[in-house]
């Protein structure tokens, strides 16, 4: 059971620091889109509903990003600045995004002196940059918290983010589903960088799902950098050490590409493989129908349009469309669904390149 926050009159660090948590497990369109068909789009793709959407005071988010090396992060910072536009009433305030903590935190104190409305941080360390979400709370201004978590709560207004062990979960689900009728079954798996909490959570998921599946054996894996170079080379190595297997997953799209080559490469098929995040080409592989890619698993770039539609919603004092409460939560955690070809065209718009 959580708790809610009562409502009442008070001082704008009050409510910083006096709103109770309230954890909330939902859609991305569940918090950014009135439509009720259920279909995913981009923030450019869609009314920019759920959230009022009318005009109202005027607001200025600061936003500070990571650096675009990854083609994931790159659609981070697309998706807040294509999101930003679609409201009249918000100016963004853009910091060049850096994967240096240092320089990181020296950009978001120069927007905290800068006295914006509201902050967007993906932190480069959650962690490192604990002290500096806390110096933005005590100032006033309201930090909504991206994917990458800080340490404490008292650091960020709301939270927003993807579900790692999710994504291992519903990929390991899925693999199950498919291999559900051969009496047994071995998979392998091309995990991300070995030493990221991300990355053992992925795995984790992946791991629980398979304990549904006693005829499933997970026999190999690798852990690659998130990286196409690294995602061939150690899919490489998983090739040569396992001549037959039934499924693959792989944790990342961009490392998948490096993948797909050492695959075709060694003129393998035979087994199927999920990947992970949602990239346009490995939708566009799947609706091809003809690799062995079968599915991806999301995590969702378009969460950092959903971060300005809470960050203007807080900066206004608003809540969110089709919730009882009048604050928005503590906590979103958005869906790591699973794209197919029975269903890839919903999800094309929101694919990143």
């Amino acid at each position: 059971m959580t708790e809610q926050a009562h409502h009442t009159p008070t001082t704008r660090r009050g409510i910083l620091f006096g709103a109770a948590a309230v954890s909330a497990g939902a859609l991305l369109t569940a918090c950014t889109s009135n439509e009720s068909n259920g279909r995913a789009a981009t923030s450019d793709d869609r009314q920019a509903g759920g959230l009022d959407d009318k005009p109202g005071k005027h607001v200025t988010i600061g936003f500070a990003g990571p650096q675009a090396d990854h083609g994931w992060l790159n659609a981070i910072n697309v998706n807040a600045k294509s999101r930003a536009r679609r409201y009249k009433d918000v100016t963004l305030e853009i910091t060049e995004g850096s994967n240096d903590t240092a320089q990181q935190i020296g950009q978001i104190e120069t927007l905290i002196n800068k006295k914006v409305d509201v902050l967007v941080i993906l932190p480069a360390d959650g962690k490192a940059l604990t002290q500096v979400g806390l110096k933005a709370m005590r100032a006033g201004i309201p930090v909504v918290n991206l994917d990458r978590v800080f340490a404490p709560p008292q650091a960020y207004r709301c939270w927003i983010g993807g579900d790692n062990y999710g994504m291992g979960l519903n990929a390991g689900h899925y693999i199950g589903e498919q291999l559900k009728d051969k009496k047994h079954a071995t998979v392998v798996e091309l995990a991300g960088i070995d030493n990221l909490e991300l990355t053992r959570q992925r795995t984790k998921g992946f791991d629980d799902a398979l304990k549904n599946y006693p005829h499933i054996e997970k026999v190999g894996r690798q852990a690659a950098e998130f990286t196409v170079e690294s995602g061939q080379s150690k899919m490489a190595g998983l090739l040569q050490a396992h001549p037959s297997f039934d499924a693959l997953w792989n944790h990342d799209d961009d490392q998948g590409v490096g993948a797909e080559r050492a695959i075709e490469q060694a003129g393998r098929d035979g087994f199927l493989m999920v990947g992970g995040a949602g990239s346009r080409k490995a939708m566009d592989t799947i609706k091809a129908g003809d690799s062995v890619l079968k599915a991806t698993v999301l995590y969702p770039p378009t969460m950092s349009a959903s971060a300005i539609d809470l960050a203007r919603a807080l900066a206004q004092g608003k809540g969110i469309g089709g919730m009882a409460e009048l604050e928005i939560p503590a906590s979103l955690t958005l869906y790591s669904a699973v794209v197919t070809k029975d269903n890839v065209d919903d999800y094309l718009p929101t694919g990143f390149h």
